[in-house]
């Protein structure tokens, strides 16, 4: 396959192919499975939305200036130049209009894709490039060139806007919007990746030309020379120093909206760290994660996925780093018995497999301890942690129900779960979260909650998140949130243990909410989570792991290397 000269280039600069972990085959599932979209072509979308229209004004008025302004760009033998040539923006080109390359190489495309699909459907990053990628069979260096690309361009997108803003005469917000995207995957090939400058712009106005016209390549063209002429360090300080304040720069140069990095700095500072790691955490937010495989207890020993590829996990005793490749080549992986799960992720549920239980009168001395016979998975989708939950119950004669509101959410899980012994998978079912606690009162040993979230803890993985989540979104999650965790301690047995858990650090989500349900309750102690965990950890790793002096659990990206997880052990008490 032929990905023309700047492929070449490309192929030239490893740097250039630095590889995602949420690259083919190597990702998890997002968020939710029903963003997955089929791989109809967003450039027909995009040419469609860049069809000319008549100007904004109306009547005659309108259509005398539409006609003067085509007049003042007509030359003296009467062709019209475009839009950008006439004011100026344009750059001559040596080459013949027949030598110009009229399109790009199927990485660039590739990643354009997944940008229009991320921005016109709503769709994950993680669920449409790897399926993309394998249906245009684009692998090795281009996949990892595209899965960069991709991934670099939606971490970094604030980054770009605020160049990109002073490289234009008018608000981004008036760019069509492919217009707009394929601004932005050059400003990250410029910034961003060790590209050549002549293949970044070249390439770039390659894909313009043939995605959204002629018109937009003369506008693309001009921007991004402008993006090259300065560098990245003192584009930031110009960002930096125009802005009000401290947080709005750290949020602009660290691309994050502003109310997430204040919400980021606010949970760093009610978690007992120091305010000042948010850089480092923004930062953090910005790298692309490794790929971390599991090797469920029972079903696979870590000592199968070991070799040159891989590297034991930093805390988790169950986890491996892959350090290339594809996690489908290890057969262990495409049958179930292993999969792709952050080490936050698996560190949650082997916390809660490993809790503490007591009697139902509330001793906890060896022999009252009570039952540990059926565990709960209460928001179960896509089904990573039901797999390890599964796994561990197995080993323990326990059964797992594992339940989800999502039809085509809860055959993820059954698909996760296929690998797991038959006599430890009780159920997957559908059904309402909020109504199991009714349902079912005190039915549970162990119970799960891994609550729906805003997901800012995961936006190494899911990029995307940090510019559709709102702060409106916070007061309809948190109200769902409430009425889990109520359900998921009604669920539970009298000294049965509830695992709460997020994949964000925002105050509101995690402690508040916690707060608030127990403050309603007289029934709920808090169990001291920092011990359990260090409890499950790889035993060279206890003295290491820094949880602070809480009740519960706060990790993050900058300090463990894993996704902000959080997590709050709860266990219930007799009835008073």
């Amino acid at each position: 396959m032929s990905a023309g000269r700047g492929s070449d280039d490309r192929r030239r600069d490893d740097g250039s192919n630095a590889r995602s972990s949420d690259g083919p085959g190597g990702a998890s599932a997002g968020p939710s499975a029903s963003n997955a979209r089929s791989n109809r072509s967003p450039r027909g979308a995009a040419a469609a939305s860049n069809a000319r229209s008549t100007p904004s004004s109306s009547g005659d008025r309108g259509e005398r200036g539409g006609a003067a302004a085509d007049d003042a760009r007509r030359d003296a033998r009467g062709r019209q130049r475009g839009a950008a040539r006439s004011r100026g923006e344009a750059s001559r080109s040596s080459v013949a209009p027949s030598q110009r390359r009229k399109g790009t190489d199927p990485a660039r495309t590739a990643a354009f894709d997944v940008l229009r699909e991320v921005d016109g459907s709503d769709a994950y990053a993680n669920l449409v490039l790897p399926p993309l990628l394998r249906q245009r069979e684009i692998r090795g260096r281009d996949a990892g060139f595209a899965t960069e690309l991709a991934y670099g361009t939606l971490r970094l997108r604030g980054r770009y806007d605020a160049v990109l803003a002073r490289c234009l005469d008018r608000p981004l917000d008036r760019l069509d919007p492919p217009v707009l995207d394929i601004l932005r995957l050059g400003a990250h090939q410029l910034l961003g990746m060790r590209v050549p400058q002549h293949a970044a712009v070249s390439e770039t106005v390659g894909l313009a030309r043939a995605c959204t016209g002629a018109g937009s390549a003369q506008l693309v063209n001009a921007v991004l020379r402008r993006v090259a002429r300065t560098p990245l360090d003192d584009w930031l300080t110009q960002i930096a120093a125009d802005a009000p304040d401290e947080l709005t720069a750290l949020a602009a140069t660290g691309s994050h909206p502003v109310w997430v990095a204040r919400a980021l700095r606010d949970a760093l500072t009610g978690t007992g760290r120091d305010p000042g790691e948010l850089a480092d955490l923004l930062a953090a937010d910005n790298d692309a994660p490794r790929v971390t495989l599991v090797a469920r207890p029972g079903l696979a020993d870590p000592d199968e996925l070991a070799d040159a590829r891989t590297a034991p996990g930093r805390w988790a005793p169950t986890a491996l780093v892959l350090e290339g490749g594809d996690p489908a080549a290890y057969g262990a992986v495409r049958d179930g018995r292993a999969g792709v799960q952050d080490e936050g992720s698996q560190l949650v549920a082997l916390a809660l497999a490993a809790a503490p239980l007591a009697g139902p009168d509330g001793a906890t001395d060896d022999a009252p301890a009570g039952p540990d016979a059926r565990w709960l998975d209460l928001c179960a989708g896509p089904g990573g942690k039901a797999a390890l939950l599964g796994a561990l119950a197995a080993e323990r004669g326990a059964r797992l129900v594992a339940n989800e509101v999502q039809p085509h959410r809860a055959r993820l899980v059954e698909k996760a779960l296929a690998a797991v012994p038959a006599d430890a998978v009780e159920a997957v079912r559908t059904g309402d979260g909020r109504d199991v606690g009714q349902d079912e009162p005190g039915s549970y040993d162990r119970v799960l909650l891994d609550a729906p979230c805003t997901g800012l803890g995961a936006l190494r993985r899911r990029p995307e998140s940090r510019w559709r989540r709102t702060p409106g979104d916070l007061a309809v999650l948190t109200g769902l949130q409430r009425a889990l965790l109520a359900s998921a301690l009604d669920a539970v047995r009298p000294g049965g243990v509830v695992a709460y858990v997020t994949c964000s650090p925002h105050l509101a989500e995690t402690q508040v909410v916690v707060a608030d349900v127990v403050r309603r309750r007289d029934d709920v102690e808090l169990l001291d989570a920092p011990a359990v965990v260090r409890g499950v950890v790889r035993p060279d790793a206890r003295e290491a792991i820094e949880l602070g002096d809480r009740q519960d659990v706060q990790l993050w990206p900058h300090v463990h290397g894993t996704d902000a997880m959080h997590l709050t052990l709860l266990r219930r008490l007799p009835a008073r």
